[in-house]
């Protein structure tokens, strides 16, 4: 994914590094590289919020207990494809 836009740090190595950003695990990217361009990025930050809100959603329905992975692919597609649906009638707004 790309916004379009020229940023210091790419949009696809930021939304890669989002889950280590979320998790506080360490990643190949700083955390202030990450922060400084979902703070400048509105597709990224927009990107961020729905993997930190999958996140939080997981964690409550599975307690400490890490969601199978299975499950967790199936709704990170149906996220897709909802973002795609709303992507879609944007265009179509006037």
């Amino acid at each position: 994914m790309s916004c379009g836009n020229h940023h210091q740090t790419p949009c696809n190595e930021v939304l890669e590094a989002v889950y280590f950003y979320l998790d506080n695990e360490e990643c190949l990217m700083e955390r202030t590289l990450i922060q400084h361009h979902l703070d400048e990025c509105t597709p990224c930050h927009s990107e961020f919020g729905l993997e930190e809100m999958l996140k939080i959603m997981i964690s409550r329905a599975c307690g400490s207990e890490p969601a199978p992975s299975a499950i967790y692919q199936r709704i990170v597609a149906q996220i897709a494809d909802i973002q795609i649906e709303i992507t879609q009638v944007q265009k179509h707004l006037p």
